[in-house]
Order: C-alpha cells, then structure tokens, then sequence
C-alpha cells in the first residue's frame, strides 16, 4: 500500500514518523525547496495531552526533553500602561515546556530515514479514483497515485476540497510579527519588561502577545481587531511606514510597549489569522483524510494548533498500525476521535480570542490565570 501525506509540518512528519516505527513507509510531499527555505515561527509551549503524547508515540519524548527552552514557561501580564498585573515564574514544574518550532521540525524530520520527504513538490490538483485510491498533479506536470492520500497541507489545503466545502474564515484579528534582536543588549528595556517567557500587554481589541526564544531575541506579535483588507492596505515593504500605521493604534499607550515596534528589527510581517468553523467535520471519505490545520485550522490563542497537528498525526498512525488490512477502519476510528477533540479544541480557542481583546481586556485573561 502506498501512503502519501502532504505536508512536511510538524503534523505530516509526526504521522510519517509514528508510522517508521511501525514499520510503515510513507512518502512527504512538499512544496519547500528545502527543509531551511523558510523559517519555522517561534516557540511552541508543547502539551502533556497532546503534543507530548505524540512524542511519546514517536519514540521521541526523550530527546524532546533536552531541546526545551528553559524559563519558557514563565508568564506575564501587564495593561496599557504597561503595569504588571499578573507573574508566574517557571519553576520547571509545568506540563507545557517551550521549544522552538524550527527544532521541533528538524527532531521529527531528522528521525526519519532519508528520502521520506520529496522537497520541492507542490500538489496542484487532487482527484479521487473509482477505486478509492487518488491521483495528485504536481506542479513540473507529472502525476502520481496513492493508496492512501492524507492532507497536511495546512490552513489552505488542496486536499481538503475532496471532502469537505469549507474554507477558513477571517477571525477579525491580525497579527504583525516583529522581532528585536540580541534584546538584554540591544533592548535591554524590552528584555526587562517582557521577561524569559510569553508574556501579554492587551486592551480593547489590541495588544501585544511576546515570548523570549533561546537566541536571546523577543518575539513579538501585535494583535488588532481590524478588517481583513487593513494589512493589504499597508506596504510592509517600507519599515517605517508599516512601523507607523502599526503605531497609530497604539495612540495613549505606554511608551514602552509602543517601543517594540519603533525600536523592532528588520521586517514587519502581517499574519491574517483564520478559522475553520467549529465542529468542522466530513464524512467519510474513501482512501484519504485530513490532520492538523487542513482538518481544523483555529486562531491560536489557545495554544492547541502545533499540539493538535502532531497529535492527530500520531493517532492516524497508530491506528493504521492497528488495522494494517483495514485502512477504512482505520480511518474511521481516527476521523470518531478527531472531530470531538478538535470541535472542543476550536471552541476554546474562539472563547480565548474573545476573552483576550474584550472591552475590558486584560481582565478576561487575569480570569483565565485565576489572578
């Protein structure tokens, strides 16, 4: 049988890892011409229920453990005015440690053995067969045939129209990502304010949503409530001019938060943030599924994309190493889990995303922290 998932995340490679170690080829498509043409995002605080159970699954909770990022935990607080309203250290007792996604990946992809992932082939088309096998259009013109076609393929998934309509929707919320190098020297300011871990600064429909990375650098995204046309309406490519109509929402606010993006290196990248309707769900579908953003892509304010995509990847795995004569069984016992799991997952994270930029923000979040 011949498996084929597209998509080379951190969901795709959990899958195609999970089956190594059953004993399962599988063939990664994708579209990257390399597994560094691109940087991976930031950290990732990484769940005991959900992504560290992949790892497990994986074979990889071990080495995971020695890549996290200690201090990562710690959490912060603080308003508009930049007053600190909540603090929890870390302690190294949590069960969410912090790794760098760029890590995570090459962990993942390094246990696979060579060649498991085509780089540098995009999926044009996908058609279903008579037979419930599949044929994918690449982009250099060739075709191939799969058994078992399974999506990874993220938020904008060609894969995903053979078995569901829905498309992801604009959450009302954009973020701009800004970086501030070399901080305790560079930024020493910002190195004090926003500490060793993820730390928030929210108000009416705004904020500022930041975590430390292990090179020493603060990550910064800002958050805003405006149309989904507003980033188009800037040009990113000037600094100073984008710097300028991020700032212009940040009008009474303390001079030290408006100081990570006056004072942000290099670029400013707009991420539009969307989401699959909650409870997204299909029927089944012979031959092929969905895991991670391709099946529910969700805003990230619960913290649950990354965990889900690794987790969903580690459960279609182990349950066609359960039933290695019956995918469809298979695959209906992974789809039976999926759509409760994810449902509930999506639903807290539209709550958390409300809860975060309300009128009274920041007060929804200090009630999340029981401060």
């Amino acid at each position: 049988m011949t498996i084929t998932i597209v998509g080379a995340g951190l969901g795709g490679l959990s899958l195609a890892r999970v089956l190594h170690v059953h004993g399962i080829e599988a063939t990664v498509l994708d579209l990257d011409a390399s597994p560094s043409a691109r940087t991976q995002g930031g950290m990732l605080d990484i769940h005991e229920d959900a992504g560290q159970v992949a790892l497990h699954a994986a074979g990889l909770h071990d080495e995971f453990r020695t890549l996290i990022h200690s201090g990562g935990e710690e959490a912060r607080v603080y308003d508009r005015t930049a007053a600190l309203l909540f603090s929890e250290e870390d302690d190294g007792g949590g069960d969410r440690p912090e790794i760098d996604r760029g890590v995570l990946r090459d962990l993942l992809l390094n246990s696979l053995p060579a060649g498991t992932v085509r780089w540098g082939t995009k999926v044009t088309a996908a058609e279903s067969l008579s037979d419930g096998r599949h044929r994918l259009t690449l982009a250099d013109g060739t075709s191939l045939t799969t058994d078992l076609l399974v999506g990874a393929d993220g938020a904008w998934s060609r894969i995903r129209p053979l078995v569901s309509p829905d498309k992801p929707a604009y959450s009302g919320i954009s973020f701009v990502e800004i970086d501030l190098l070399e901080a305790d020297t560079r930024h020493p300011d910002a190195a004090a304010l926003l500490g060793g871990g993820m730390s928030f600064a929210l108000g009416e429909g705004k904020g500022f949503l930041a975590h430390r990375e292990p090179d020493g650098s603060l990550h910064v995204y800002v958050a805003l409530r405006v149309p989904e046309t507003w980033a188009a309406s800037i040009d990113f490519t000037d600094r100073d001019a984008a710097k300028a109509a991020v700032l212009s929402h940040f009008d009474g606010w303390s001079d030290r938060l408006r100081a990570l993006v006056a004072d942000a290196d290099g670029e400013l990248i707009p991420r539009l943030i969307h989401a699959l309707p909650v409870g997204h769900s299909w029927p089944r579908v012979p031959g092929v599924t969905l895991i991670g953003d391709a099946a529910h892509v969700m805003s990230p304010f619960a913290g649950e994309g990354a965990n889900l995509a690794m987790l969903d990847g580690a459960e279609l795995g182990l349950a066609l190493a359960r039933h290695p004569g019956d995918v469809e069984r298979a695959l209906a016992e992974y789809e039976a889990a999926l759509f409760p799991r994810s449902a509930k997952s999506a639903a807290e994270s539209a709550q958390s995303l409300e809860l975060c930029f309300r009128d009274d923000a920041p007060a929804g979040l200090l009630e999340f922290f029981g401060a």
